[in-house]
């Protein structure tokens, strides 16, 4: 269809990805048009071992300079502003109560005090706050300190529109008396003077309190925290994680809309305007799909009666183009025809209309021709997810939302709890550890009370102020970097940062029997806003892994859970059909590698989604060498 219309003299035109303007034709520079699907990828976990850097945040479209403010004044104003008395003198009214605005030396103070504090909060921080709803918080002290910003430019803006209003009552008192008799009031020379003083010296003086610039600090504070505000990167990632909540949990844009998700504590809906940006952002991605739903639903709460900026014209605009590109001619001739009833000079709609009608008409010529009246049929405006990259995505999503889960009665018969000694570890002995199969092969095992409040709270604390952006290692160059299939941060923290790091490395040791000694460092991961990690191996298949040779594959993995998930978040084990569901202080175990030192393929697994909640978790990769005799060799290779 798309392809017949580039030999047609009409053209079609799409809505720019900024707010639609009635009027405006043409493609605009910087349209990102449909994109294919990425090749295929290798979804591999093999990641660096050190501390990452921290990278300072992206300013947010701000200098970082106030803006500047200007005022016009004549020369013999300057030389009177000398003599005069100040505005506070001049337009006190006897009797009533004296409204001091807060004076500009104790303001410069206060706005230096809050942006020493500010930094002290977001030194560390960096951009791509999605990615980690531990970062995330810090937002919304920010928040805080800029409405008590806000409040008190609010109070000096009240005592000066005050001190205003009260010298407009007092001099339409004056002269309303006056203006009744001209002369007359003018006969008193003492009213004669208090007219000449008002005009040359009172006046002035209101006109310097009008123009005194009262947000001239909040500006400054707002100005200088922009450089640690979300960036457009942040918003679109924000979007794309509540399309993927929608997707994976199946979760239709009115129950998003409406907040209404197991386990919140908190009452969120999002408003026309909003769900109008979400479907914008699909847009400007290429992403029609959720374009459509998104767009379709600002209709449904417009036509309910929510106020909103966000106009039917606007949504008809992007809808119509949205489902054209999904290749339903039909609708989208139908929407535009919409458009036009509601906004009849909209030109765009205009040439889109005939281009849509020349390409129904060729279309019904064609089916006409080859005998396929029945073909015509519009179609009903359901529209299929488009297929991605990952070929077990719907295996994938349906075991994250508790579905198809393969825990059979039979296998359930050969999953038990015990207590675990760690192979008569001495540390052991007296305080044994509760253990609970959670699969039978591969074996998976649970241990409880792993970590206790107290610790993982440490943890937390001194590994937060590390956190960056989690990284893949590119299967083609081996270079790590970022991809949307994990929404974490991460950061590696070492015995010497903590006693408590130390303490826990050896907790590890002693339960799963394996030395640490070359182990990774323990990593920690904060996930953000529908925060995940898609399919893939902790085990390296890439043989320019430099470790590999010195310190041998992962062999095994211990994931301690620091946080309860109200909702999603699930570990799942694909071609297992096993989920695992986080609970704080217990910690899961694996191993990778079969005794051979082959891969345990069915070990692929992933990290859900976080549909409401905080995921902290925290994981130490054991490597091969040094365990030769702690898990010695099997005698085939599927041992």
């Amino acid at each position: 269809m798309k392809g017949a219309g580039s030999q047609l003299r009409l053209q079609l035109h799409a809505p720019a990805p900024a707010p639609a303007r009635s009027g405006s034709l043409g493609v605009p520079r910087g349209r990102r048009g449909l994109r294919t699907p990425p090749e295929p990828r290798e979804l591999g976990a093999w990641t660096q071992s050190g501390v990452w850097s921290v990278r300072w945040g992206r300013g947010g479209g701000s200098s970082g300079r106030s803006p500047s403010r200007c005022r016009r004044r004549s020369r013999q104003g300057r030389r009177r502003q000398a003599n005069r008395a100040t505005p506070w003198e001049v337009l006190e009214t006897p009797g009533a109560a004296s409204v001091q605005t807060l004076p500009s030396v104790t303001m410069k103070l206060w706005v230096s005090a809050l942006l020493m504090a500010w930094f002290g909060v977001l030194s560390c921080v960096q951009a791509e706050f999605f990615t980690s709803i531990g970062h995330m918080t810090d937002l919304i002290y920010a928040e805080k300190e800029l409405v008590q910003s806000l409040k008190e430019y609010i109070l000096v803006e009240e005592a000066k529109l005050s001190k205003i209003k009260s010298w407009a009552n007092k001099m339409e008192a004056l002269t309303s008396k006056s203006a009744a008799d001209a002369e007359g009031y003018l006969a008193h020379p003492v009213n004669a003077y208090k007219l000449v003083k008002r005009l040359n010296t009172d006046w002035p003086a209101l006109e310097d309190l009008v123009l005194q610039d009262s947000a001239a600090g909040f500006i400054a504070n707002l100005s200088v925290q922009r450089q640690f505000f979300p960036t457009d990167e942040d918003e679109i990632g924000a979007a794309k994680a509540l399309m993927r909540l929608q997707d994976t949990y199946r979760l239709d844009p009115d129950t998003i809309s409406r907040g209404e998700l197991p386990g919140t504590k908190y009452q969120a809906v999002l408003s026309v305007d909003d769900c109008f940006g979400m479907g914008r952002s699909a847009y400007n991605e290429g992403d029609y799909y959720h374009t459509v739903l998104w767009m379709e639903q600002v209709l449904k709460q417009l036509d309910a009666g929510e106020e909103a900026t966000t106009t039917k014209s606007q949504v008809l605009d992007y809808l119509s183009y949205a489902v054209f590109q999904l290749g339903d001619l039909h609708r989208a001739l139908e929407l535009t025809r919409r458009l036009l009833s509601l906004d009849p000079s909209h030109e765009r709609a205009g040439g889109n209309l005939r281009y849509f009608e020349q390409l129904l008409e060729e279309e019904r010529e064609k089916m006409l021709s080859n005998q396929t009246e029945a073909e015509l049929a519009t179609p009903e405006g359901i529209y299929e997810r488009p297929v991605d990259y990952l070929p077990e995505r719907d295996v994938y999503e349906s075991l994250c939302r508790g579905e198809g889960v393969k825990l059979t009665p039979r296998r359930q018969k050969r999953l038990f709890c015990r207590y675990h000694h760690g192979n008569r570890a001495p540390q052991l002995l007296i305080a044994p550890f509760k253990e609970e199969d959670e699969w039978d092969s591969p074996h998976i095992v649970r241990y409880y009370d792993v970590m206790s409040d107290e610790e993982i709270e440490r943890i937390k604390e001194i590994a937060k102020p590390k956190l960056a952006r989690a990284t893949v290692r590119d299967p083609k160059t081996g270079v790590l970097t970022v991809a949307s299939y994990r929404v974490s941060k991460s950061s590696w923290l070492e015995e010497d940062d903590d006693p408590v790091v130390a303490r826990v490395n050896r907790r590890m040791q002693h339960i799963t029997g394996l030395t640490v000694k070359t182990a990774e460092l323990l990593q920690v991961a904060n996930y953000g806003v529908g925060g995940q990690y898609e399919p893939h191996f902790d085990f390296s298949r890439r043989p320019f892994d430099s470790g590999l040779k010195t310190e041998g594959n992962r062999l095994a993995t211990f994931l301690n859970y620091m946080s309860d998930v109200e909702a999603g978040g699930a570990t799942v084990f694909p071609d297992l059909g096993a989920a695992i569901w986080p609970k704080k202080g217990t910690a899961v175990f694996w191993y990778n590698l079969l005794r051979s030192g082959e891969g345990d393929y069915r070990t692929r697994h992933a990290a859900c989604p976080v549909l409401v909640g905080c995921k902290w978790v925290s994981n130490k990769w054991f490597h091969e060498r040094g365990q030769e005799f702690l898990r010695p060799c099997g005698s085939t290779e599927v041992d």
